[in-house]
């Protein structure tokens, strides 16, 4: 069995994003492949790591398009199951001025709920050097005995453990639900990814530094990302808490998959030097590749398809 640098399970779908008028005055929207944790990927797989994904979309014409997709960018795809009855999630995405974005998901149910722990496959997870989630893998009960199984199997393989809550609040029944499953992922995980916003809904602390005491306090997480938009980002990682301005970006477009990116070069760097080997320097090596990364994003449409490489990443920190 071949061995995996990151192995990721969760939702593969179609963003619908805004691109234009028609001649009629109509919205136009391009079906672009979306997901987080295939985004993940997708930016490991530039750098040059080993990826596989796991995960359900439907036998349809996006779940053609999407398997066509994450293959093309070197994500292994034999464990991308094709639903016959249930169709290939979609998610609308309406992009504001600013580059932030409003979602509408067409998902009651999408074939990404569909994946259950029978159809998982053992050794692929027990070959995975990182296996990473999402919450939106948990917001239904079928696809949450599903990855709360793969987690179970990854973890006593001596997998690190990667999760990014990336709360979707239209996707819940309830967001007393999100939290609960939030609270699930952080008990199990090595390596968290979290937004500003996510860890102030949480903890309920406006103070970002605050917020993290309390999840540290709860939680033994030996390395925590916090993403702060534009106000860049801190990782915190035993004593040490680092933080790194943004890449601001004049000709920023939109911010789907901006945290993806960065989530996926900080693992990336985990892989580079083992979770217990951090140190300010390297902290700070990291946050620097990995805001540059997600700045170079938001100025693309999409994110699977558009990773920027090493060499451009590398450009832009090396900029005076």
């Amino acid at each position: 069995m071949e061995k995996y640098d990151v192995v990721a399970l969760g939702e593969l779908l179609i963003d619908f994003t805004e691109n234009g008028v028609s001649g009629q005055g109509n919205p136009l929207f391009e079906a672009n492949p979306g997901g987080a944790p295939c985004n993940v990927l997708a930016m490991l797989s530039k750098l040059g790591d080993n990826t596989a994904f796991i995960g359900k979309v439907g036998k349809d014409f996006f779940g053609e398009q999407l398997k066509s997709a994450i293959t093309e960018v070197g994500i292994n795809a034999d464990n991308l199951y094709m639903d016959e009855e249930v169709h290939t999630t979609l998610a609308l995405v309406h992009t504001y001025p600013d580059g932030d974005r409003d979602f509408s998901f067409y998902r009651n149910p999408g074939a990404d709920m569909m994946l259950r722990e029978e159809e998982l496959n053992e050794d692929l997870l027990k070959n995975t050097k990182i296996f990473h989630f999402g919450t939106l893998s948990m917001t239904d009960e079928g696809v949450r005995g599903a990855t709360k199984k793969a987690i179970e199997i990854a973890k006593e393989s001596g997998a690190v453990i990667s999760f990014d809550p990336n709360l979707r609040p239209p996707l819940w029944k309830s967001l007393d639900d999100a939290k609960e499953q939030t609270a699930y992922g952080l008990s199990k995980c090595d390596i968290l990814k979290i937004s500003d916003n996510e860890i102030q809904w949480f903890t309920g602390e406006e103070d970002f530094d605050a917020g993290i005491r309390k999840l540290k306090e709860q939680y033994d997480i030996p390395l925590i990302m916090l993403s702060m938009g534009k106000e860049g980002s801190r990782a915190y990682y035993k004593d040490l808490r680092v933080q790194v301005a943004p890449f601001l970006q004049e000709n920023t477009i939109e911010t789907t998959g901006a945290g993806d990116t960065f989530g996926a070069c900080c693992l990336h760097h985990v892989l580079e030097y083992g979770l217990e080997n951090f140190d300010e320097q390297k902290l700070t090596q990291m946050l620097t590749f990995a805001n540059a990364a997600a700045s170079i994003v938001t100025t693309r449409k999409g994110a699977l398809r558009v990773m920027p490489a090493r060499e451009e990443v590398e450009a832009l920190t090396n900029k005076p």
